[in-house]
Order: structure tokens, then sequence, then C-alpha cells
């Protein structure tokens, strides 16, 4: 990186993005929060439309639908801006912190603790039950932190009867029983949700052809950045995703990527807002800690939130355990993530213009 694209913080990332856009001509649109941020800062929903506004191929970008995670895909959105030559006809559309409130106060959920990654769901169907959460939500959240040594090996025996992949489903996969528990998915489409259908609508309609890079970290090896096939159809669309992105390419459905099956994905907005478009995507996914120590920091992220009369010093440890599970302070974990993120859009650009 020959200038810095990590922000310490939201206000800060906010700022490089909407430079890096007006410096490369994008055409920058804002949607706009009607909440402040950590330090009394504006929050909103920002896109940079770079290239043509009617191109019939479109790479799109997405970061901060986890907020925190936000650090991360705002670098990345940064410098591709900055370095992107696109081809003849084709746009990319970066739309900066799907999830403002949680980038700003660097947490994974929303203002309403809803993890907008399973809030892509049919609300007007019965919600989805998560059975399995139930038997372990008082587990995940107890009244003291840290857990007692009882709450942990009851957990570990479950863990061990059930096995790890389902102990990971209960936990991670969404849940919507548990407004104040970890993964909720809500009872109604958030005011992220809303948005970002309104910047498919507006700005990806005219697409024939739409490749999106959905920016995350969290799962996986420390640095790597695991691409995980973001489509419904497991045949024609990956065979296209893995000759444009590499035979690399994991699925949930065939339990070869670090994630699960997930309820309400922000994927499933693409299909309903623009279903005349060929849609090939990927969630890049950026390995920092092992699963358990990620699922503690957010476990304990989550119940600071609840009991706000935690000594200082505590609350003080937990931010900084949830700064190490999704941003590593490391810059050759940054530098590691930016090259990844800048290959897989390149390679996008590439599948766009020789498909196109």
């Amino acid at each position: 990186m020959n200038t810095p694209l990590f922000s310490p913080s939201y206000r800060e990332a906010r700022a490089r993005f909407i430079q890096a856009s007006q410096a490369c001509g994008a055409r920058l649109h804002r949607d706009t929060l009607p909440l402040l941020g950590a330090k009394g800062e504006e929050l909103a929903m920002d896109v940079a439309v770079h290239g043509p506004a009617d191109a019939a191929q479109v790479l799109m970008t997405t970061s901060a639908v986890h907020g925190i995670e936000g650090f991360c895909g705002s670098a990345i959105q940064t410098g591709l801006l900055q370095s992107l030559s696109l081809p003849p006809g084709v746009a990319v559309v970066h739309v900066h912190a799907v999830n403002p409130h949680g980038f700003s106060h660097a947490r994974r959920v929303n203002e309403d603790n809803v993890d907008l990654n399973r809030n892509f769901i049919d609300f007007a169907q019965p919600l989805p039950v998560n059975a399995d959460y139930a038997h372990v939500h008082e587990l995940l959240l107890p009244q003291h932190w840290p857990p007692d040594p009882k709450a942990v090996a009851t957990l570990h025996a479950l863990t061990n009867v059930w096995g790890e992949r389902r102990m990971q489903r209960a936990i991670t996969s969404g849940q919507y029983q548990f407004p104040q528990g970890v993964w909720f998915g809500g009872l109604a489409p958030t005011w992220s949700h809303r948005t970002f259908r309104q910047v498919l609508q507006n700005h990806l309609r005219q697409a024939r052809q739409i490749a999106w890079i959905d920016l995350h970290t969290g799962l996986g090896p420390h640095g790597h950045g695991e691409r995980i096939f973001a489509c419904t159809d497991n045949g024609e669309t990956l065979q296209r995703a893995r000759q444009w992105w590499g035979p690399q390419i994991t699925s949930v459905d065939t339990g070869t990527s670090q994630s699960v099956p997930l309820s309400g994905p922000i994927q499933m907005a693409i299909y309903e807002e623009c279903p005349a478009a060929q849609y090939t995507g990927i969630c890049l996914e950026f390995g920092t800690l092992p699963l358990a120590q990620m699922v503690l920091a957010m476990r304990a992220d989550h119940w600071v939130a609840l009991h706000p009369e935690a000594p200082p010093e505590q609350q003080s440890t937990i931010r900084a355990d949830m700064l190490q599970a999704f941003n590593p302070p490391s810059p050759a974990w940054q530098e590691q993530v930016w090259q990844q993120g800048l290959q897989a859009a390149n390679q996008a650009l590439q599948g766009l213009a020789t498909s196109g």
C-alpha cells in the first residue's frame, strides 16, 4: 500500500472513502441513518459509482454488513477506488458501510442488535425457528462474565454430543426468538435492509451482469481470504464463479466453507431487486482468530451491551478483544488482505469484461 488505507475509526474511514471517490471521479450518493455515531458523527450508507451509470456489466462491493468488519472492507474499497482500471463499459458500485452504526460503535450488530446477514428473510412468512439455539442461549450469555466453570463445562459437553459443526450452526446460523441474543436476525426489515434494497434499485437495475464481492472478517486462518460462493445456483453459476475467482471457491452447502448455511443472508436481496441480471458473487472472508476465540469475543460484546454497569476496565478489555477478532492491527495482516481484495476485484472485472 502506497498510502494508508486502514483507519482507526468509522469517521476517518468514511472520509478516506469519500476523498478517494472524489479523486477518481466517482459519483457519490448518501443515505443517512437518523442516529448519531459513537463520536457524535453522521452515520450513512455511502455509494460510490465508478464508471458509466448505465453500464450493463457491474461489479459491486459491500463493506460493514457486520459493522466492525468495515475497517477492513472500507480499506479495500478505498484502495480499489485508487487502483482499479475499469474495462470499457464496466462500472463498479462500492456500497460503503451497510451497517454504519455497528461500524462506528465497533460492534458487529446494528442499532437494534440485529445481524444484518440474517435479516433478509421474508417477514411475511412465519419466522424461522432455530431450536438448537434455545438450548444454549443462557449458556452463551450468562448473568456474569466471564462464564463460571460450570457453564463452560456444560457448553463443552453439549458440543461433544452435538459435534462442533452442529454447535456452530446452532449459534451462528441465525435465530429470531431471542432479541437480545447473539446472531439475532430481527423481527422486521432493518433500516440497512430497506436502504440497501433501494441502492440496488437505484444503481444496479440496468445491469445485465453483476459481480458482487461482499467483504467480511473473522472466520478462517489468520490473513487468509476464503472465497465463499454466495449464490443459490450450485451448477452453472458456481462454475462461472470458479472460472473467475479460481477453483478454491468454497460452499456452505457442501461443507467446504468455514461458514455454515445462514438464514436470510444479504445476497437474497439481489435476486428480488435485480431479477433480470446474471449474478455471480462471493463473500471474501478474511481470517483473524480461531473460531472459538472469535465466538467468545462476540459473546462478551453482547454481554457488555446488556450490562452497561460493568467496570470500565472490563468494558475496555472486551472492546479490545473485539478489535482483535475482526480488525487485527497487524500491518502484515492489513497488507495481506488488501492484496487479496485487489486480486479478487481485478478477477471480477476481467470476468465481466470477457463474458459481456
